[in-house]
């Protein structure tokens, strides 16, 4: 079957974008364009066509990475949910990310990406754009939830979407690099003696009223939304509520703004 013109600059784009991915993850800013299109089964000359240049490459790569992740935040986030409720579902997909098989791979490669961005005047501004607008996917996410019964404006979702962003991206580096494990447990408060309770008037001796006792709380650190949990399992919802109590703290006046 003859492949269209179409079809084959497609394939070659695609296999030089894996090949970039692979390369990249390994060498970080000693990735040679010659080994990532030796590897693609293609020359140099097809990436200059493709892309028009090395950091070219790498800017199609990186958006070629981030759509996916972006997509996947955006179905983990039903339209209808008021605003605490889709931040808390959006941190805790954002924690059941550090679970895939794949994620110390993701972050190698993350890093390396960053790396090369920090090393080259020429492609920092352009790796910086192109997170900018992917991150304004995450602006339009939130803009319009109800919160406080008002709807965030789009000035607002963005102040928010950035120090998710900031947050979420700081916590799952930490899970995957193993800097934090289960979720850090609550400190408990202090126990409050209960108040004496004065007997009735005319009440005294062994027949009189016992105090009231208070209530056992049940609402401890291993408590647990839909019944305590054990083992793996019980860390990993307790790490989710982290991330999604962390991320919803920011739902403050400092971090929103005005209107």
């Amino acid at each position: 079957m003859r492949v269209s013109r179409a079809e084959a600059k497609e394939r070659n784009r695609r296999a030089l974008l894996d090949s970039a991915r692979r390369i990249v993850a390994r060498d970080g800013h000693r990735a040679r364009l010659e080994e990532i299109a030796e590897l693609a089964g293609l020359t140099t000359g097809a990436v200059y066509s493709l892309f028009g240049s090395k950091n070219g490459l790498l800017i199609a790569l990186l958006a070629d990475y981030l759509g996916p992740h972006y997509e996947d935040l955006e179905q983990a986030v039903p339209p209808e949910l008021g605003l605490a409720d889709a931040v808390g579902a959006f941190a805790r997909h954002y924690r059941r990310l550090c679970d895939d098989p794949d994620a110390r791979r993701h972050l190698s490669f993350e890093i390396s990406v960053q790396d090369m961005a920090l090393r080259d005047p020429g492609l920092g501004p352009r790796f910086a754009a192109s997170v900018r607008a992917h991150e304004e996917r995450l602006t339009a996410l939130f803009t319009g939830r109800v919160h406080d019964g008002a709807a965030l404006t789009p000035r607002q979702a963005r102040r928010l979407a950035t120090a998710l962003r900031g947050l979420l991206v700081g916590l799952s580096q930490g899970v995957v690099l193993g800097l934090i494990g289960a979720a850090p447990e609550p400190v408990a408060p202090e126990p409050v003696a209960p108040e004496p309770v004065a007997p009735e008037p005319g009440a005294s001796g062994p027949d009189a009223p016992e105090p009231d006792s208070p209530e056992p709380d049940v609402s401890g650190p291993h408590a647990s939304e839909g019944g305590a949990s054990e083992g793996d399992a019980g860390e990993e919802r307790a790490s989710e509520r982290y991330f999604a109590d962390a991320a919803r703290a920011l739902i403050s006046p400092p971090v929103l703004g005005p209107p």
